[in-house]
């Protein structure tokens, strides 16, 4: 492993000064404000420095582009990447991908890759336009309405008719209501602290915050594994949903993963593939209707394409792309890429990091960095039309082998969602005011979920 060129010559040094901070302190801080915790180390320490929180290894966080792109590119079994994410173990379960590195992670991987890309994601592209009329319909002119909640809506039910080929049958109305009630357990900053603080991880009955997520889960847990039996006993190899896939999938023993692998993979799946696109798109809905030259740009171009455009041409869009990375950038759904956990002596930046450091590239340190993008507190989509920023500036989706294998259905998505409301409603802010992002879970979301109200059709 190499240092960066110019500190080549210089001795290592040990780690980079951070938030002098008792850990209780800094935890609480980052869980309740983490922008304000994070650009106040940044502004004090600059784009590398060391952060420590109570239940995690000495974290060094990484804004500097050329740093994250050593880490991306560097040997993956220089780090222990699944202990990192151990945080979504309640959620995801022991086998998810998430929490594994080396072999297991790989095949995983190789399985789950080809729905999310090509002619297989394309096939979504009348579903998710169907799912998104559907959900939409609901609303009542005049009525206020949380963007997020539906968005929300219209993601998890693509996720489902995505992984299992359908989401109308009794089954999957309860997978849809109790998943996304389990995932509201941590809808605020404070019982976002559920999974962050373990000794709150305390099952006290039914009406305790971690008691009612626990029994959700398990009823979760009932449904998964009633559809895998229901799906091994049919056999039927004529399907081509993410579980069939993972039903016919064999190792290099000729073994099929078991129950409880599928089970989790599946969770990983559902809560990886709709809260953050969620997220995102109530973000988008803010910027398009809060900023109202990004909507008339952005009307325009889809107007273009006439009536029931393809859906690949509307992929394909350049404004709508641009609006949605820059989305993107200004407030990432999530504010680290992945972490690794360093297994032996490693440099980077003129440091030297001991075994047991973790490294965490910080998406929203690099997105506001004003040497790569200009006025970075404002939404300009136009500075993803006037230039290409590299893998290691533009890092939304993580990079290397931890890579989001959802970036091209998610993108994908987004714009269907996007291009399908727009082009169908008239919608309005009810607080035409700028919003915060704030904690929920591992993700942040825009403060109140963006109320809006639908004023008419188009």
């Amino acid at each position: 492993m190499t240092v960066i060129a110019e500190n080549k010559t210089k001795p290592a040094a040990k780690m980079p000064d951070g938030p002098k901070t008792p850990k209780w302190l800094a935890t609480i801080r980052a869980i309740l404000a983490p922008l304000t915790y994070i650009e106040k180390a940044a502004k004090d320490y600059g784009d590398i420095y060391t952060a420590q929180f109570a239940g995690f290894p000495r974290q060094v966080v990484v804004s500097n582009p050329q740093a994250i792109q050593e880490i991306f590119t560097a040997d993956p079994n220089l780090f222990d990447s699944g202990v990192a994410n151990k945080i979504l173990q309640p959620i995801t379960g022991d086998y998810s991908l998430l929490l594994h590195d080396g072999d297991y992670h790989q095949r995983q991987r190789r399985l789950l890759i080809p729905p999310f890309h090509g002619e297989r994601m394309r096939a979504y592209g009348d579903i998710i336009c169907q799912i998104t009329e559907e959900v939409m319909s609901q609303l009542t002119i005049g009525k206020t309405f949380v963007a997020r909640s539906y968005m929300q809506e219209i993601s998890l039910r693509v996720i489902l008719r995505a992984v299992f080929g359908l989401d109308e049958n009794s089954r999957f109305q309860q997978l849809r209501e109790t998943l996304s009630s389990m995932l509201d357990t941590f809808n605020s900053p404070w019982s976002s602290s559920l999974l962050f603080l373990k000794f709150l991880q305390q099952d006290l009955g039914p009406w305790s915050p971690w008691g009612r997520f626990l029994r959700q889960k398990q009823q979760i847990d009932e449904l998964l594994y009633a559809e895998i039996r229901e799906r091994r006993a049919a056999n039927d190899l004529s399907r081509e949903d993410i579980l069939s896939l993972m039903l016919s999938a064999r190792d290099e023993h000729g073994e099929p993963m078991t129950d409880a692998e599928l089970r989790d993979e599946l969770m990983t799946l559902l809560f990886a593939g709709h809260e953050t696109t969620a997220t995102a798109l109530a973000w988008a809905l803010y910027w398009i209707h809060y900023l109202p030259e990004v909507r008339e740009k952005l009307l325009a171009e889809l107007d273009s394409l006439g009536d029931n455009p393809d859906p690949d041409k509307v992929f394909r869009l350049p404004y709508l792309s641009a609006v949605c990375s820059e989305t993107l950038r200004i407030y990432p759904v999530t504010l680290f890429t992945f972490p690794r956990i360093v297994k032996s002596q490693f440099q980077l930046m003129g440091y030297e990091f001991p075994a047991g450091t973790m490294l965490s590239p910080c998406v929203y340190l690099t997105h506001h960095r004003e040497d790569i993008y200009p006025e970075p507190k404002r939404f300009k989509p136009e500075r993803f039309l006037e230039r290409q920023f590299s893998p290691y500036e533009f890092i939304s989706f993580g990079g290397g082998n931890r890579r989001c294998i959802g970036m091209a259905f998610a993108l994908f998505e987004m714009k269907l969602v996007l291009a399908k409301i727009l082009r169908s409603q008239q919608l309005v802010l009810i607080d035409n005011r700028p919003l915060k992002a704030v904690r929920r879970g591992i993700t942040t979301t825009p403060d109140g979920g963006v109320r809006m109200v639908v004023t008419g059709s188009r």
